[in-house]
């Protein structure tokens, strides 16, 4: 079984980044790695030049139930309870589970569109005893992150937990992540219990909800073992405003020794000659 597989959501407006991050992750993972992209159906065409041995192109139908389909803007319908839409957005984190616990691999790498690998990437230096670590930042989520609250409620109902208690709570949202596929399985099975349903159309019945987050408590709160924490993986940007050259740099040069990724924000706007010379430069400093 391979150590390491990478997973990335992504659709055709994001190609052009998402061609940086295949190059990094072909550069920078061993020669058994695959890269899994998933994409709605109407935009696998925009990958297809991508597909191959380290490369599996995935369409949201191949992962979710054959009792979904997508309406035009974007929504997703279930044929049995058809109100209320599944917004494009919760399928996206749908078909990421599914895949995450799909594939054979001893770890899973969740990264967005808008990172790249500038370390090579191996699971064990990620892992303590042989556990996967966890990314999570402790009582980094506060009272007056109401949407972060509320995923944490959500996921602990559907893991059958008792209530939320008050912020300060731990988040475990970031663009590059590490996941434990076996982890995973035991979290879909978990909601399947607790709900009822199926831990697609439980996850999806969810006007508000995180992946990341349900990942996150499942772990902390439902193992056996509480998983170590993981230290910083991806050394991020979420700034919205476009870096220059001298910001770039700057940004590059605080790279952690820990981080084998980089992310610059998509919403920023950056150029993409400027975001390659980031690239390039957390690149030189890792290599230091």
């Amino acid at each position: 079984m391979p150590e390491l597989a990478v997973i990335t959501p992504t659709w055709k407006p994001d190609a052009e980044f998402f061609a940086e991050l295949h190059r990094s992750v072909l550069e920078f993972t061993s020669d058994d790695t695959v890269h899994h992209v998933i994409v709605p159906a109407a935009h696998k065409s925009a990958f297809a030049r991508y597909a191959g041995p380290r490369c599996r192109i995935w369409t949201h139908p191949e992962l979710i139930p054959r009792r979904y389909w997508r309406m035009p803007g974007g929504v997703w319908l279930n044929a049995a309870r058809p109100w209320p839409p599944v917004r494009g957005w919760v399928m996206q984190q749908t078909a990421k589970i599914a895949a995450a616990g799909l594939i054979e691999a001893d770890a899973v790498l969740l990264a967005d569109s808008d990172v790249t690998l500038v370390r090579p990437v191996h699971a064990k230096n990620f892992s303590v005893d042989g556990e996967l670590t966890l990314f999570r930042k402790e009582n980094a989520i506060h009272a007056d992150m109401e949407r972060h609250v509320i995923w944490h409620q959500v996921a602990r109902n559907l893991l059958g937990l008792p209530p939320s208690p008050p912020p300060p709570l731990n988040d475990y949202v970031d663009a590059l992540v590490f996941w434990d596929p076996a982890v995973v399985r035991t979290m879909q099975a978990r909601i399947s219990e607790t709900t009822g349903r199926h831990w697609v159309d439980a996850f999806n019945s969810q006007l508000h909800v995180s992946e990341f987050i349900v990942y996150g408590v499942h772990a902390d709160a439902v193992l056996a073992k509480r998983p170590p924490a993981s230290p910083t993986v991806c050394h991020s940007s979420y700034d919205r405003t476009p870096m220059d050259h001298a910001a770039a740099m700057a940004f590059a040069e605080r790279l952690g020794p820990d981080a084998v990724g980089m992310m610059i924000s998509s919403h920023s706007g950056t150029p993409l000659e400027i975001r390659q010379a980031a690239e390039r430069r957390c690149v030189e400093v890792a290599r230091a």
